[in-house]
């Protein structure tokens, strides 16, 4: 197996994680939290499905970086002479940092609903009558946030897929041409 390929390999399944463990968390944890009888355990519990998922997303964040910098430097003569491979690439990039702090600014506002359990709530992401201001702020900047992630991270994965397309021999003689 080349260093491309395992680095292409490990930059694809990262992404992957990142979309899915978002995906999963937002529908499956904090949906099935909602469920919970007493107020209090809906924010508990989500709170505690989504630390112990931090530490495998901040792995998977990392390998990404590191697995794009290898694909990126096995792929700057690509870069520098097929048309639209750098384009690309840059995009790529602006919308992984933007997932990125997207990610971490939820992890912020998860801390906060976590500190905050003990006040009880209709879901995760939906704060009940009488909860305090920092509170209904934290879940309502979430609500949104956690349809943000696997949107960002899905793009990352389609705009990964084009890079993989450009790569078919026809479409890097194209590239070339231009």
């Amino acid at each position: 197996m080349s260093g491309n390929l395992i680095a292409r390999s490990i930059h694809d399944l990262t992404a992957g994680a990142w979309f899915g463990g978002s995906l999963m968390g937002a529908i499956g944890l904090n949906g099935a939290t909602a469920e919970a009888k007493a107020p209090a355990e809906r924010t508990r519990l989500s709170s505690l499905g989504w630390k112990k998922w931090a530490p495998v997303q901040t792995a998977a964040f990392g390998l990404h970086f590191l697995s794009g910098l290898a694909v990126i430097a096995e792929n700057k003569g690509r870069m520098a002479k097929q048309d639209g491979v750098t384009r690309l690439t840059v995009a790529k990039s602006i919308v992984t940092l933007a997932g990125a702090a997207v990610s971490l600014y939820a992890g912020l506002q998860g801390a906060k609903v976590e500190k905050l359990s003990d006040e009880g709530a209709e879901g995760a992401t939906e704060p009940r009558a009488g909860a305090s201001e920092e509170l209904k702020s934290a879940q309502q900047q979430l609500k949104l946030l956690q349809w943000a992630i696997p949107a960002l991270s899905g793009v990352v994965i389609v705009l990964g897929a084009k890079h993989g397309e450009m790569q078919r021999p026809k479409n890097v003689l194209t590239g070339l041409a231009r």
